[in-house]
């Protein structure tokens, strides 16, 4: 699943809450921790919360309470910048190509 996709399941409106952690996605709807898509005022359902939960105590332990749904599928490569590396070698092209018009 990638990230646009489990940006779907935010938990709210009637929709599941999924979360993923590690690279496991979880479906957390129906704990009551998790209502509406978001625990207790600190994490929102529908996203990546490995980050935030790095150095939470016992993440494994609680995690695998609930049911896995998927894995999360990695990000394009990148330049590093953010920036993909398709669009990073068109915005390249465009810059030779005008310099070549103004140097003719």
């Amino acid at each position: 699943m990638t990230r646009e996709e489990l940006a779907r399941f935010d938990g709210r409106e009637g929709r599941k809450a999924y979360v993923a952690v590690q690279g496991k996605i979880y479906d957390v709807t129906e704990s009551p921790l998790w209502k509406d898509g978001n625990h207790q005022g600190a994490h929102q359902a529908g996203g990546d919360l490995t980050e935030e939960l790095k150095s939470a105590p016992h993440v494994r332990a609680v995690m695998e309470r609930f049911p896995v749904v998927g894995q999360l599928e990695e990000a394009p490569a990148s330049s590093g910048s953010g920036m993909p590396v398709a669009a990073l070698l068109i915005g390249i092209a465009v810059v030779v190509i005008v310099v070549a018009f103004l140097v003719l």
